[in-house]
Order: structure tokens, then sequence, then C-alpha cells
């Protein structure tokens, strides 16, 4: 059933199928690089041919990741500027500077990414290869950092002057550097490390049940969990400033992804539950104090309700599903690391069983379904602006013609390079595989323990 035309709509629509799929690639770009560097640090350490063999064949397979990453990052840029002209006239100057960087941090990662891949055994110093990761792990990290202080901006906008609708005294340096830039830049990179971890810790998982038990895949997975335990405990502190970002500069948006319509102190936090037409909630599980908490840091704390706000100032009360699929989705992420990590102390013969290899393999699709879902709550729990405060999302948008035919394209070309990087990756691994290989390069299979 296809909706009523509206530019607006199909903007909207297909500049969020646009990021939906990018953020997959994207977030792959940013957490490999510094799994691989992990790797092959810990094969310089510990002399352990395994572990460089993983870094080799991780970045492999993120190359192909790279090569879509940049077609559909490239897509983001011609829609912005296509299907949003009136926001990139009135902020286009103000975010030009983090776009400019983005593109330089990419090339800085490219060059380096390509010098890394070519120059495998031909320094007689393992180390000296080792270095060459880190411009790509820092190159990645920075594209992101920079890329989300755009939508910091967007978030919350500083740094310029506006008069009579258009935007003087522009500070490129105070946009990019506005409140919202600490929080979301760490959330995201920090984030994009936990997922990473986690998609690289299902296959070795996914192949230990299968009954491929050799000790690659084992540090493989050991490796990846270790890494992402810390990763999940860092992305809990940042959530939780993030929250109290929100109860300051966004109470609205806060106020929304709770539940939460009356100003009051002790406010509890709303868990679950489902919203019917009359308002009531239902279902739901409230955790007493808990809302003052994250928005405040103590549990008396007054937390303002959606009653303060104009009704078409709000966000739709819908965020609060993503909200709490990002929260439940982080919080099973790092309760699995937590539990690999306990059991790799204390019980190592639990540590392969059948039980928790199926959680991590869980955590895999899960962990890139919570960036998803934090992408989603992060960019309607801003409505109904594009520019917080100053423009509202239909304002932004094109007025053209033929939206409609170029989402249908883009759905098209983006099911196109789906598949084409799975079956790519999927040939590149299975016609080589980690037993061939490590015969190939004379490594001993002294693992291949069960």
């Amino acid at each position: 059933m296809f909706i009523e035309y509206d530019p607006a709509v199909y903007s909207r629509i297909l500049t969020g199928l646009t990021l939906a799929f990018h953020i997959i690639f994207a977030t792959i770009g940013v957490g490999i690089p510094l799994m691989i560097a992990l790797a092959e640090w810990m094969g310089i350490r510990k002399n352990d041919p395994h572990y460089r063999l993983l870094a080799r064949r991780w970045a492999r397979g993120f190359v192909v990741t790279v090569a879509v990453g940049v077609v559909t990052g490239t897509a983001i840029g011609l829609q912005l500027n296509l299907l949003w002209p009136n926001f990139m006239q009135l902020a286009g100057q103000t975010i030009s500077l983090p776009l400019f960087m983005e593109v330089f941090a990419f090339f800085f990662e490219a060059i380096f990414l390509g010098i890394y891949l070519y120059t495998w055994n031909r320094f007689k110093s393992r180390i000296k290869h080792f270095f060459l990761i880190i411009p790509v792990v820092i190159g990645a990290s920075f594209s992101a950092f920079f890329i989300t202080t755009v939508n910091s901006f967007m978030n919350a906008p500083q740094g310029f002057e506006l008069v009579n609708g258009v935007i003087t005294e522009i500070d490129p340096i105070a946009a990019m550097f506005n409140p919202a830039t600490p929080t979301k830049t760490a959330h995201v990179i920090i984030t994009c490390y936990l997922t990473s971890a986690f998609v690289l810790g299902m296959i070795g998982a996914f192949k230990i049940l299968k009954g491929d038990r050799h000790v690659y895949h084992k540090k493989a997975l050991h490796l990846t969990m270790m890494s992402a335990f810390v990763f999940s405990i860092a992305t809990v502190i940042i959530g939780d400033l993030s929250g109290k970002y929100l109860a300051e500069y966004q109470p609205e948006k806060l106020a929304a992804a709770e539940w939460h319509f009356e100003t009051e102190e002790e406010a509890p936090l709303v868990l679950g539950g489902y919203l019917e037409d009359d308002g009531e909630i239902k279902y739901a599980m409230e955790i007493p104090y808990s809302l003052s908490v994250l928005a405040h840091g103590t549990p008396g704390a007054e937390v303002t309700g959606l009653d303060q706000f104009p009704e078409e100032d709000t966000p739709p009360l819908i965020v609060h599903y993503f909200f709490d699929g990002m929260v439940f989705i982080g919080m099973y992420l790092a309760f699995i690391s937590l539990v690999y990590l306990l059991l790799s102390w204390k019980k190592q013969h639990l540590m392969h069983s059948k039980v928790l290899l199926w959680g991590i393999i869980a955590g895999g699709p899960l962990s890139m379904l919570g960036i998803e879902l934090g992408w989603v709550f992060a960019e309607i729990g801003r409505q109904p602006w594009i520019l917080y405060g100053i423009m509202r999302t239909p304002e932004g948008a094109t007025t053209s013609d033929h939206v409609d035919a170029t989402l249908y394209l883009f759905i098209g070309l983006y099911t196109v390079l789906g598949l084409s990087c799975s079956i790519v990756l999927k040939k590149m691994f299975n016609n080589n595989p980690v037993a061939h290989e490590l015969e190939q390069r004379g490594i001993e299979e002294r693992g291949e323990q069960t």
C-alpha cells in the first residue's frame, strides 16, 4: 500500500533507509580496525601465529565492508544536498568543517590500510608492521567522531547567529564542540567497538559450536569477549552520562523515552510496557527513583515531564520502545561477556558450553540491532526538529517530485550491495578455510583440542 506522495515523508524514509544500511558498514568500519590491532599486538607480544593470522583474515574481510561503506557514505552526502536543500542552505556553512574533516580522516585511514595490507611479511620487525594499523584505527575513529559532531550540532546547534533566518557570525569550531558532542561521539565510537567485538566473537562461537574446536577459534572468541566486556562497561558509563545530557539539554526527549508525563521528584524508570490510547501505561516495570538518578544523579531530584512542553514540540512516544530495546540489548551484551569472563577464570570447562556459545552468537545480530535502535531513537527523539529549536523537519526537505521513485531505486541498490557483500565474504573465507591457511603457512596445529 503506497502512502500519499509527500516529498518530506519520502525524504525521511529514504534518508532513514540509507542511514540504517550505512550504519552496518560504518560500525564495522570503526570497530574492526581496533580488533585487528589488538589481534596483531597479541600475536607479537605472545609470539603467537594464531593471533597474527586472526589479524590477517579479519583485515581481508574488513576491506570488502569498507568498499560497501564508501558507496553508502557517498549516498548520504548526496542525499543531504538533494533531499534536504533548505537545511543545507541554512546550516551547510556551519557543518562544512566536520564534513570535510570526516573525508580527510577516511582518506588517511584508506592510505594506511592499503600500505598495511601490502606490507605483510615485508618487515623483519613485526612491530613496524603493527605500527601501520595504528593510523587506520585513528582514522576510522576520527571519521566517526567528525561525522557524529554533525548530528550533535543538529541536536545542540551553536556557533552562529541567526538573523532573519540566515546564519551569520559562524564559528565552526564552536559548532563542532557543542554540548552534545562529548557524550554522543563517545557513545557512537564505543558502541562501534562493542558491536564489532561481538560480530567477530559470533563467528568464533559459531565455528566452535559446529565442532571446529581448533585453538584459533578459541583464541578469537577469547580476545573478542574480553574486549567486549571492557567496551560494554564503557558503554554503560557513557550511557549514564548521555541520560544526564538529555535531562539538561533535551528534557522532552528523555521524558518521551521514559513516558514521563508529569514533572515530579523521585521519578521512577519505566521499563517495557504498552501505552494505551488514553495514555495509561500497562504491563510496565517501574524502578523507583531510577529516572531521577539517571537524569540528575540523586534519587530525590526533580525530572521534567512532558507536561512542561507544547504537544507539537514533543517527540513521538514510540521512542520509548527504541530506547528500551537499546538499553536491554546493552545490558544483555554486558551480561553475556561477563559470564564468559567469569567462566574463563573459574570454570574453563564451561567456557565453550552450547548455552554460552548460543548466547554469544545471539549477541552478534543483537549488537547490530542495538546500534540501529540507538540511531532511530536519536533521530526520532529529536523530532519535530531537523535543527533543534530552529528548523522543523518538513521545512528542511525538498519539494521536488519523484523522491518516491528514488527511494525504490535505492532499495534495489542496497539489496544488490548487501547480497554482493555477503556472497563475496562467504566465498572469500569458505574457499580459504582456517585449517588450510594454517597448514599453508606452516603454523603448528598445537591447539587441536576438544
